[in-house]
């Protein structure tokens, strides 16, 4: 991936079933035995999102689904967008660019499947997670080591952070010594 691309993201976006989560949705009873639909986060995912927030890279989802797990976890992770329902989108980015400000050569966007593909190629850095279906690895300008669910969107905000000059500072903060550092 070119550091070029990535110091240019102002936002973040990205599928949810596959890129947030490994793809399993699971069925569980509610307190009157209802059936309602959950899923499994990384926590690592989780804080690295926050750490965008905090160097003012704004992130945000766009899902075919509708899941009260996904709202959830976007307020807990500081997402600006939230948009759940769409299969078709091309709208919704094109809604997110007006409210942001941003133009689309500032803004990644991560899939894992065909319907994330029109966003891929209509923004600045397109990146597929490594579960990724093959056609969309070859869509992508960088293809993620880890599997969506299992610290891919991690990887990529370390990315963002790197090329934009956030990591050392980040890594300050939390008085880890670089790697250059270590003896």
């Amino acid at each position: 991936m070119s550091s070029e691309l990535a110091a240019k993201i102002r936002l973040l976006l990205m599928d949810v079933d596959g890129v947030l989560t490994d793809g399993r949705l699971y069925g569980v009873p509610d307190a009157t035995g209802n059936i309602v639909e959950t899923k499994g986060f990384d926590s690592q995912d989780g804080i690295a999102l926050q750490w965008l927030a905090w160097n003012g890279i704004d992130t945000g989802v766009i899902s075919g689904r509708v899941s009260p797990a996904t709202e959830a976890r976007a307020k807990q992770v500081k997402m600006k967008y939230v948009y759940q329902g769409h299969i078709e989108k091309i709208p919704v980015l094109e809604e997110i660019l007006g409210r942001a400000g941003v133009d689309s050569s500032q803004v990644a966007y991560i899939g894992d499947d065909f319907t994330d593909v029109v966003v891929m190629n209509r923004v600045g850095l397109g990146i597929a997670t490594a579960n990724a279906r093959p056609e969309v690895k070859r869509s992508a300008k960088y293809v993620t080591s880890s599997a969506g669910g299992q610290g891919a969107v991690r990887e990529v905000v370390e990315l963002l952070l790197k090329a934009q000059g956030h990591w050392e500072g980040l890594l300050r903060k939390y008085e880890i010594r670089a790697a250059d550092e270590q003896q």
